[in-house]
């Protein structure tokens, strides 16, 4: 006799074995004290079984729901949220400060801001001309001008604000929020990307659940409608693919019989029925025909300008996915016909396209969402992955900065009008209140409800966590 070797053993697991052990009498026993653990919070019996069920914070929140507005290529902090006078007297001049190691050699001298910054608001926030719109919440915004990262090219720089770890494979920031409390909405993904036509660099694993269960992980949208592919059933009727989703549902029920409920199978079984849900919900996500016109012209659907028109439905997507409850959604940039924010060259002309794109439709965000009652309630991020040099990179353009650059927060729990950190009188390197990628993200679970220092997942012999061993809350910008 020879062993069939396309028979896979079934691993005994913990579970398995009570399963099958006294009639099945000790995996009875087993759910009972699952479901009355007070250490997992609101992750009853109820919530294993639907993996983004809602669950309890650690603490009061101070936002449900978060939009993160991702500005792939980084900014430059010194022509946008950071004036530096002493750019513009020493322009063409020597660059004064030591230069770091850049990306690129050909560093030149002392490169000026080419746009006027002026005070707005009863703060008195500055805000550079490249953003009339944003201007006007200017005491909606607490600006960090003193944020660093710890990776100075695109990649690795992207992973770690996104994953808060410079390299692949890590679970996103909207994965653990997804983790950490689950939705408010049972017809769409917790965790939604709207594309606007530009994958960063990294791709896709910026926005997955890494070792999270696959249900955590990003649904990549477009603010095209439909925004997924195959949202409209092939079968001929409903009962069709109701049958059809009964076989697989079977044929998986099968599986959990051999190895138990692991969450490949767990995942697969949630997504199909939150597939089957979505067949309802999307289209009325994505009927516009109910925005009245006027709000269709604030945010910007008939601008002529490159990318405005796109950006702007990304941004009323937005809205309207935060409104049924969906619990991370991120925009990345649209295309305005060459690099995003990645000025290494024509600094001006790159600068003004890719705001062009964006002020108005985020002014009308930060707008909609304040007439509407929910910006109390959504915490709304502007960041790129790192900002760029003070001194030029060959004649009109910047390399990349990590020593120091700015990002603003809006929405639930932040102190509008309110500056936190500074950099040097060139705008290169922090010198006050010096930040880290891991600190935004503990303010911003913190905002929400959770202690990132409790928010965590056994993995590889350890829990980890998105802050790692890091993360400090920033206290300073919450109201």
């Amino acid at each position: 006799m020879y062993p069939c070797h396309r028979l896979t053993p079934a691993p005994h697991s913990r579970r398995s074995f009570l399963r099958q052990a006294g009639c099945g009498f000790g995996a009875v026993a087993l759910a009972a004290l699952w479901a009355q653990d007070p250490s997992r919070g609101a992750e009853s019996s109820a919530a294993s079984s639907d993996p983004l069920a809602p669950k309890s914070p650690h603490h009061a929140p101070r936002a449900k729901n978060v939009i993160f507005l991702y500005m792939d290529g980084g900014p430059s902090q010194v022509d946008t949220f950071d004036p530096k006078p002493l750019l513009n007297e020493r322009n063409g001049q020597p660059f004064a400060m030591k230069i770091e190691p850049t990306q690129f050699n050909n560093n030149g001298n002392t490169l000026g801001c080419p746009w006027k910054f002026s005070q707005h608001g009863e703060s008195g926030l500055p805000v550079s001309e490249l953003f009339p719109h944003v201007a006007k919440h200017a005491d909606k915004l607490a600006v960090i001008r003193s944020m660093t990262s710890q990776f100075p090219e695109h990649t690795s720089a992207n992973y770690f604000l996104h994953t808060g770890t410079g390299i692949q494979g890590r679970p996103s920031m909207g994965a653990w929020f997804g983790y950490g409390l689950g939705s408010e909405c049972r017809d769409l993904p917790g965790f939604v990307v709207v594309n606007g036509g530009l994958v960063p660099p990294g791709g896709l694993d910026n926005f997955n659940s890494g070792f999270l269960p696959a249900s955590y992980q990003g649904s990549i949208f477009t603010a095209d409608n439909p925004p997924v592919a195959n949202i409209v059933r092939q079968e001929a009727t409903d009962r069709l693919q109701r049958n059809k989703l009964a076989l697989l549902g079977q044929l998986d029920e099968q599986v959990r019989e051999r190895l138990g409920r692991v969450d490949p199978v767990e995942s697969a079984i949630a997504n199909y029925e939150l597939a089957y849900r979505m067949q309802a919900a999307v289209p009325d996500l994505m009927e516009l025909s109910g925005e009245t016109a006027a709000t269709q012209e604030m945010y910007g659907f008939a601008a002529k300008t490159k990318g405005t028109a796109s950006f702007a439905r990304q941004c009323l997507l937005a809205r309207r996915l935060i409104e049924r409850g969906v619990r991370f959604v991120e925009l990345t940039c649209p295309s305005v016909g060459h690099d995003r924010w990645d000025q290494h060259s024509n600094l001006r002309g790159g600068h003004e396209d890719n705001a062009r794109a964006v002020d108005q439709p985020i002014g009308a965000l930060l707008q909609d969402l304040s007439q509407r009652g929910l910006l109390d309630e959504t915490l709304v991020v502007w960041s790129g992955e790192f900002g760029r040099t003070p001194f030029a990179q060959g004649s009109d353009g910047r390399d990349h900065n990590p020593f120091g650059f700015s990002l603003w927060l809006a929405g639930g729990g932040i102190k509008g009008g309110t500056i936190y950190g500074a950099t040097d009188e060139f705008g290169y390197k922090v010198v006050e209140n010096k930040a880290e990628i891991h600190d935004l993200h503990a303010t911003m679970l913190h905002l929400l409800g959770l202690d990132h220092t409790r928010v965590t997942f056994r993995f590889a012999g350890r829990d980890m966590r998105l802050t790692d061993v890091h993360g400090h809350v920033i206290r300073e910008v919450i109201s």
